[in-house]
């Protein structure tokens, strides 16, 4: 749980209206703020996913630090704890708007776009003033400087992020699409504003940009690069997209992080175990059936994809012809089976998943050096992750064995190079257990 006055139990012992805390800046306005929008702000603030970008582990709940990597430098998240002189304590409403909705700070300086404003201003005035209630009411104030950014001068100059925004933000709020049901719009409102999906799913264009902010363009939530993974592609494409996935199974992987198609790895635990997990079974319904409504991104190129047992019979056999056939039976089969289906839900197939098909393998290159970070649900950690082998093999036999994946059952996806491999074992650590608070649900 969030270490801020939050839970259940505090909000149900808060008075029908909420005093102004003592040590908040006067430049907060002292208004009334009922317990239900502070309880409704911190929902939102789950489906937005506020805490997994501003929170470093074994660090305070919003009080930022966290890098994002751009193709400028880093960029650090920001604290949005209430705190008056390093947070949003003196922040307004209308302050905490322009911020969250325009990429425009209080002081008047902008926001670089890895803060998914764009996808933000489709939020509503009410949504707004639900999140700032929860703010500037519910979190807990921590001192803590900003860090600034891994940007140089001159890049760093932000003046030119008023062009940026003249050109690619769209500041309208979302309106629903007439002809489509509650429940697609609700998905979409969801998809597109609050769950900012398309700034990592969506490939960005030379500037940063978006190449696509809602589903009138194919680019949108096509995949796209992050951070040394790949942002899946969420379309209907049969290989790489989730196009055989059913909107239940989809609903499943965002309470779970598991179905029986895969499971969740990168960024996307952090998303499950701060987000999609505490949202309603209707908002889960609603985003699977928004995705699923969204036409393939590559039809063109994304035959469709279908189990072949030629593997399991050679492996079965003992015959290893193929290079990295026997690294597979040495290291993998043992959880993912010779014949490439793992074990549903929680040990994902090799066979057909989308994230093995994905045209990029960085992600695959990523899990199998570094291992993935465990899914927490209400509290309790999987029992089954994925461990580093970085250690055990050389980056040929990281590449051979991952192009046999690519390559197997059904699968025909690209080769993995070595040099590829060697290229993300340099600028990537593996997963330190010892170091994981499996419940920072902060």
């Amino acid at each position: 749980m969030l270490k801020v006055v939050r839970n259940s139990v505090a909000l149900g012992l808060l008075t029908l209206v909420i005093e102004p805390l003592a040590h908040l800046s006067a430049a907060v306005p002292a208004i009334a703020i009922s317990s239900q929008e502070i309880s409704r702000g911190e929902y939102l603030a789950h489906a937005a996913d506020c805490v997994a970008c501003h929170t470093v582990p074994d660090g305070a709940a919003f009080t930022g630090g966290r890098g994002m990597g751009t193709p400028l430098g880093t960029v650090y998240t920001t604290n949005i704890t209430p705190d008056p002189a390093t947070g949003i304590g003196q922040y307004s409403l209308q302050d905490f708007d322009r911020a969250l909705r325009l990429g425009v700070a209080r002081d008047g300086h902008y926001l670089y776009p890895s803060m998914p404003y764009p996808s933000y201003a489709k939020l509503t005035d009410t949504d707004v003033a639900a999140l700032y209630a929860f703010f500037m009411r519910a979190v807990a104030p921590v001192r803590q400087a900003n860090r600034p950014t891994g940007i140089r001068w001159p890049l760093s100059i932000r003046w030119p992020l008023a062009i940026w925004n003249a050109v690619f933000l769209d500041e309208a709020p979302y309106k629903s699409i007439p002809g489509q049901d509650a429940q697609w719009n609700r998905g979409a409102y969801l998809v597109q504003g609050l769950g900012h999906c398309g700034a990592c799913h969506t490939p960005r264009g030379w500037v940063f940009e978006e190449e696509a902010l809602t589903q009138a363009k194919r680019a949108y939530l096509s995949g796209a690069p992050l951070d040394n993974w790949s942002a899946v592609n969420l379309r209907s494409d049969d290989a790489s997209g989730l196009g055989r996935w059913s909107e239940a199974e989809l609903t499943e992987y965002l309470e779970t992080g598991h179905n029986a198609g895969g499971t969740a790895f990168g960024s996307m635990i952090d998303a499950i175990n701060y987000s999609t997990q505490y949202l309603s079974d209707e908002d889960n319904a609603a985003i699977a059936h928004y995705l699923k409504s969204l036409s393939p991104a590559h039809p063109e190129t994304q035959p469709h994809w279908s189990y072949n047992a030629a593997t399991e019979t050679a492996l079965n056999a003992s015959q290893f012809n193929a290079p990295g056939s026997l690294e597979y039976v040495q290291y993998c089969a043992g959880c993912h089976g010779r014949d490439g289906k793992g074990a549903a839900p929680y040990i994902p197939p090799l066979a057909g998943n989308p994230a093995v098909l994905d045209p990029d393998a960085v992600s695959l290159i990523n899990i199998a050096l570094n291992g993935s970070s465990p899914v927490v649900i209400h509290g309790t950690p999987d029992a089954y992750r994925m461990i580093p082998f970085r250690a055990a093999l050389n980056d040929e036999h990281v590449a051979e064995l991952l192009t046999f994946v690519r390559t197997s059952w059904g699968n025909d996806a690209a080769p993995v190079k070595a040099g590829q491999v060697a290229a993300l074992r340099a600028k990537t650590d593996p997963v330190r257990y010892e170091e994981l608070d499996l419940l920072r649900m902060r």
